[in-house]
């Protein structure tokens, strides 16, 4: 049974959303209930009618039935079959300025649909057309778009951000799809390659394998590649050269030339740690070895801290 009280915060609910100040009298709880229940569909229709970001949140959430979708999205004059692209863009701070910039990069014509999922992070629905004269492909194209936000948001709000996206899809009743895709993809992405900007679905390479893989089988790997000796987490220094040399297809000289490093002392860092890994470097399939056994070690690292956050 409804109360004055109930009637009392509906009518303010209907003032914050709407602006409008209204008063109502009732003689009996009867007529209580009946104004209230008034004053809850008011609310309601105007949430749908004006509100688009909680439609598409609850899309992406998996908070909307699928049968009430296409009335919703008539509603909203936000058509549900097109072909769209999901962006998720995480900020390493908080920054309102990012949204408006975004606003500008994305205006109303385009119909993109910019949505704040939380403080850090908000979501872009694109629409993408493919054309005759197109040359890209949708992939192609939603990189070349993750790259320009970046870029963007880097030059005019000096915000560092990190971009992932999700594969397209052809309607509004995929959106909850793609949201896990685009999640997973930045979640991928941070942890086995922090140093990159972009992160697509579809390109997530061997760190989508091991992220699927259960600790336990891990820790076998790594016990498996390091005997007992599975090395602690690696210096800065000594990673950056790890790093350089793969990124240079184990290139020796290229290597020493881009750190400004003698040939000799390269040489000596890979025999230390060769001597402590067992591992050396120079051999082709010793290097792959590191490198997924350093994906590994940075995927139980971020396992554990994430078990010790929740206890």
């Amino acid at each position: 049974m409804a109360n004055t009280s109930e009637v009392e915060k509906g009518l303010n609910e209907l003032k914050r959303l709407t602006g409008i100040t209204l008063a109502v009298t009732t003689e009996d709880s009867e007529q209580e209930q009946m104004a209230l229940e008034q004053i809850r569909c008011l609310c309601l229709a105007y949430r749908e009618k004006y509100n688009k970001n909680d439609f598409l949140m609850g899309l992406m959430t998996g908070g909307i039935p699928s049968y009430d979708v296409q009335q919703r999205a008539a509603r909203l004059h936000i058509a549900p079959e097109e072909e769209r692209i999901l962006f998720l863009i995480e900020m390493k701070e908080p920054d309102e300025i990012v949204a408006e910039i975004l606003k500008n990069l994305f205006p109303s014509q385009t119909k993109a649909y910019i949505v704040p999922v939380s403080k850090e992070r908000l979501a872009v629905l694109y629409p993408f057309h493919e054309t005759k004269d197109s040359k890209d492909s949708a992939d192609e194209y939603a990189r070349h778009l993750a790259h320009a936000i970046v870029d963007t948001l880097n030059a005019e709000a000096l915000a560092h951000v990190q971009v992932s996206f999700s594969q397209m899809i052809p309607s509004l009743l995929e959106l909850s799809v793609a949201f896990r895709e685009a999640s997973l993809a930045l979640k991928v992405g941070k942890l086995f390659y922090p140093e990159q900007t972009v992160f697509p679905y579809n390109k997530l390479g061997i760190g989508r394998l091991i992220y699927q893989l259960p600790a336990s089988l891990c820790e076998s790997f790594l016990q498996e590649v390091f005997l007992d000796e599975i090395p602690d987490k690696l210096d800065d220094e000594t990673l950056l050269t790890i790093n350089r040399f793969l990124q240079n297809n184990l290139n020796i000289a290229e290597t020493s030339r881009q750190l400004h490093m003698h040939r000799n002392t390269l040489i000596y860092r890979l025999e230390q740690i060769e001597k402590r890994t067992g591992l050396d470097l120079r051999q082709f399939e010793d290097a792959m070895t590191f490198k997924i056994a350093t994906m590994v070690m940075n995927y139980l690292h971020a396992e554990k801290g994430k078990n010790c956050t929740e206890m």
